[in-house]
């Protein structure tokens, strides 16, 4: 199993490379929506790092809580020894809602959007001395969507999910 280190490595450069597709887009390029449906770029970016704040605060509550011997999650680790993106084929449809808190709703401009997502980072890194000592496997909390989820996991889903919404930005830029 990689390490937090090696696994929050994995998320800052997806980060990274997601980041490097928006920093010379106008205001207007940055909210252009192909359709009322589809989110902007500015849109994307605001729900990734959401879900990013989220998820880091999930990970940090459920080492917390194994730490001081009252696990988030007691129960049967459906998911354990599974990839996301074997988790995410097993349990996601093909267009899947946002939970509310994850929702674009805050607004503001790309430049602040794109500086909180790269101060997700520093927090990130602030899981290592979170999580040392703990087995990643056994730092479980569960996902709207997926289930229970553990630490590794949950990290992977992170960068699974900047990359995946690297992937909408790709398709905005090219619209």
């Amino acid at each position: 199993m990689p390490t937090a280190q090696e696994l929050i490595a994995d998320v800052s450069r997806a980060r990274q490379k997601m980041l490097a597709l928006v920093t010379n887009l106008t205001p207007s390029q940055a909210a252009f929506k192909p359709s009322p449906v589809e989110w902007s770029v500015l849109e994307n970016i605001e729900h990734v790092t959401l879900a990013e704040i989220t998820g880091i605060a999930k990970i940090w509550q459920a080492a917390e809580g194994l730490r001081d011997g009252t696990p988030v999650f007691i129960g049967e680790h459906t998911n354990r020894g599974l990839t996301i993106e074997e988790i995410v084929a097993r349990t996601w449809k093909p267009k899947e809602i946002a939970p509310p808190i994850a929702t674009p709703h805050i607004g503001g401009p790309l430049a602040y959007w794109v500086a909180y997502s790269n101060s997700c980072q520093l927090v990130l890194e602030q899981l290592i001395p979170a999580l040392d000592g703990l087995d990643l496997a056994e730092v479980i909390f569960p996902h709207f969507l997926c289930g229970p989820l553990d630490a590794a996991q949950r990290l992977e889903f992170l960068r699974f999910h900047i990359e995946r919404h690297c992937g909408q930005i790709e398709r905005l830029l090219l619209a």
